[in-house]
């Protein structure tokens, strides 16, 4: 039992994205008047390595920009600029992308693991850089910047996602336009996020010009996915998502609800990484952490369905996929998305995933996902199935 544990752990481990190292800090030069989202806060030089020392000809830049919060209020969101170094000559496409769960301590961000090569999801990245697209990765709100990540909060993620591109955008060194095409890509919480990016463009951020988004594994209803959960191997992602809809909405009073054993483990999630978390989590039952159920509470039930994919159609195609096996997210959730975005004239393109779990998804699926998204920015049409 105890090695099964371990290498599931692991195997989110590498599926999700894992930063364990400490932030190098940087002097940042503040920019002037961040007052509208997307504005860039600060900016510093960075790197980019998908492995420790791995060259990968791309100049890189930690940005602090504005955002804005669950509730409509502005907040600043770190990320990172990734640029490759091609010598090619006018515009190239921007893809902003969004990691897996890599956890809710701040030494976890992806722009803490870029330049020490140990955010495994850079690999995918890569793929995007190789073809010559710049890429921005938020780290999401609370990531890197004051309180705790409001992790499984969908609109924060999509706003945090849609306002990374407008700062690669903004930033001058990046070296794009107002014209800059625009691809959301994301899978697992990055799913989320980009979904969520994906359905509030059109209102949030018209002034993108996105093309398509790319986005899989997702988790479109947080009620479904906890209690799919609940006592699993994958039962660590409820209590992150616990802290994550708290930080947003600090009237569910979660404190409130947990037992000594649930304020113990909720404690060390909130500085743990995902490799971490998926251990100290793992085959945990909310009801032994708890003094009663938060999710049998309607202000807690509320705040879950605020979170729900597939409320309003994309204005851009999709691209969408779902492992039939996903031991973490159901394979019926993702299909729902597909489901209500279909049925509110969105422009799908579904693929089932036969064979894997989880963690194969994102790796055997991001070229195909790649791929899709180059066709969008030729400007060929996109071919729904739905």
């Amino acid at each position: 039992m105890h090695v099964r544990t371990s290498a599931r752990a692991l195997a989110v481990v590498a599926a999700l994205g894992l930063s364990v190292i400490t932030p190098v800090t940087a002097q940042a030069a503040p920019a002037a008047d961040a007052d509208a989202p997307g504005d860039i806060v600060s900016s510093a030089p960075s790197s980019f390595h998908p492995l420790p020392g791995q060259p990968t000809n791309t100049k890189a830049w930690k940005v602090n920009y504005r955002s804005t919060t669950a509730k409509g209020e502005p907040n600043t969101v770190s990320g990172t600029v990734i640029v490759p170094q091609d010598g090619r000559k006018g515009p190239r496409p921007l893809i902003t992308y969004a990691v897996g769960t890599i956890g809710m301590g701040d030494h976890c961000a992806p722009s803490a693991g870029f330049p020490r090569g140990t955010t495994l999801e850079a690999n995918l990245i890569q793929q995007l850089t190789l073809r010559g697209w710049a890429v921005a990765v938020t780290d999401y709100e609370g990531l890197g910047t004051p309180g705790d990540h409001t992790y499984t909060v969908g609109r924060a993620e999509g706003q945090a996602m849609l306002d990374a591109a407008r700062a690669a955008i903004r930033l001058p060194e990046a070296g794009l336009g107002e014209d800059t095409p625009v691809g959301i890509m994301g899978y697992s919480q990055g799913g989320q996020a980009s979904s969520w990016a994906a359905e509030l463009h059109g209102s949030y951020a018209p002034d993108l010009k996105v093309k398509g988004t790319a986005t899989g594994g997702v988790p479109g209803d947080l009620m479904k996915v906890a209690d799919f959960n609940d006592g699993s191997y994958g039962s660590g992602l409820i209590f992150m998502a616990a802290i994550g809809q708290n930080a947003a909405f600090p009237e569910l009073n979660l404190e409130s609800y947990l037992n000594p054993a649930g304020k113990k483990l909720i404690g060390a999630l909130r500085n743990s990484c995902v490799a971490d978390g998926a251990v100290l989590g793992a085959f945990k039952k909310i009801d032994d952490m708890t003094v009663k159920n938060p999710l049998d509470q309607p202000d807690w039930q509320q705040r879950l369905r605020d979170s729900q994919v597939g409320t309003r159609a994309p204005d851009a195609p999709v691209y969408q996929y779902h492992v039939i096996t996903d031991e973490l997210i159901p394979y019926g959730v993702g299909k729902q998305v597909r489901k209500d975005w279909c049925a509110k004239g969105a422009n799908v393109e579904w693929h089932t995933v036969p064979l894997g779990e989880h963690v194969s998804g994102v790796i055997t699926q991001s070229p195909l996902a790649a791929h899709w998204l180059a066709e969008r920015f030729a400007g060929k049409p996109a071919r729904g199935n739905c």
